[in-house]
């Protein structure tokens, strides 16, 4: 007969053998991109592929360095129009919407996490890059097709909105109720308490919830694809277009695989949009961290 203690022991054996899987499909996934990325590595320098602006495939020249800033400007547009709204719409859900309209909220954002990223980009070009090429172009004094990092960085703020809000609202909601409270019962008021209290306790979810968002922009292919303009060239404004990582590989992976440096360069870009990832993760951990010793223990 089988002990309770045995099925313990048996349990916890496959969560860990879970666990140790899990954790190796990262590394198996970054061992396969550095060898398949070794080819274009062994004809130039680290640096000289990621510094440089020269993105010529038929001689033999891949520099990354406009599709590396194609995604931070993208990146960084989404969470800049995105972080902000998401965590005051999350504030609202879970601590100032009444039952009634909360019910109708979550199911709102739920369904915005389930939209295809397909679907976003077509609202974008029938949508953001009109908008863009209509009115915030001539507003700003220049001339534009309207497919540019800003239309991508609106696109992709949308698409992260349901990320960012379930996630801290969550955190939020993990907030004792005594903690509330305690505070108001000193005489604050009810912002006063979210904004001094509910909100410091939770910082550390919260950053880890906009990292995670970073994480989903950065990874975003499809949408961004059809609106940033795909011109292989480093934006220098919001209104200029991009040409992210994502895109670049979407783009020509197929019909380039058989050229063995090109397909070798678009390894090498697979392997870097990884490593941005990963970093962020790392960052947002430690961030974390940082936060929840110095404001939440201390």
């Amino acid at each position: 007969m089988i002990t309770r203690e045995y099925k313990d022991v048996l349990a916890g054996k496959l969560m860990l053998f879970a666990t140790v899987v899990s954790g190796l499909i990262a590394f198996v996934i970054v061992i396969v991109l550095f060898q398949k990325s070794a080819q274009v590595l062994r004809s130039e320098s680290l640096s000289e592929l990621l510094l440089s602006t020269s993105w010529k495939p038929w001689k033999g020249e891949f520099g990354f360095y406009p599709f590396i800033m194609g995604t931070m400007w993208v990146t960084m547009l989404a969470m800049i129009l995105s972080a902000p709204s998401s965590l005051l719409t999350a504030i609202y859900i879970a601590e100032y919407a009444p039952n009634k309209i909360r019910g109708i909220l979550k199911p709102v954002v739920d369904l915005l996490a389930a939209i295809p990223s397909v679907v976003y980009g077509l609202w974008g070009v029938l949508v953001v890059v009109p908008a863009i090429r209509n009115y915030v172009a001539p507003l700003a004094g220049v001339t534009s097709t309207g497919y540019t990092v800003l239309a991508g960085g609106i696109v992709l703020a949308i698409m992260v909105f349901p990320i960012v809000i379930s996630i801290s609202e969550e955190v939020i909601e993990t907030v004792p109720r005594s903690v509330r409270e305690a505070s108001m019962a000193l005489g604050a008021t009810r912002w006063q308490t979210e904004r001094n209290v509910v909100i410091r306790s939770a910082l550390p979810g919260i950053i880890a919830a906009i990292m995670l968002g970073f994480g989903r922009a950065f990874g975003e292919t499809m949408a961004v694809l059809m609106v940033v303009g795909n011109v292989p060239e480093a934006p220098r404004s919001f209104l200029d277009p991009g040409y992210p990582l994502p895109a670049l590989i979407a783009n020509n992976y197929g019909e380039m695989a058989s050229i063995p440096m090109y397909d070798s360069a678009l390894m090498l870009a697979a392997l870097v949009l990884l490593v941005i990832v990963l970093l962020f993760v790392i960052a947002s951990k430690v961030i974390s961290a940082v936060i929840r010793r110095w404001y939440v223990i201390g």
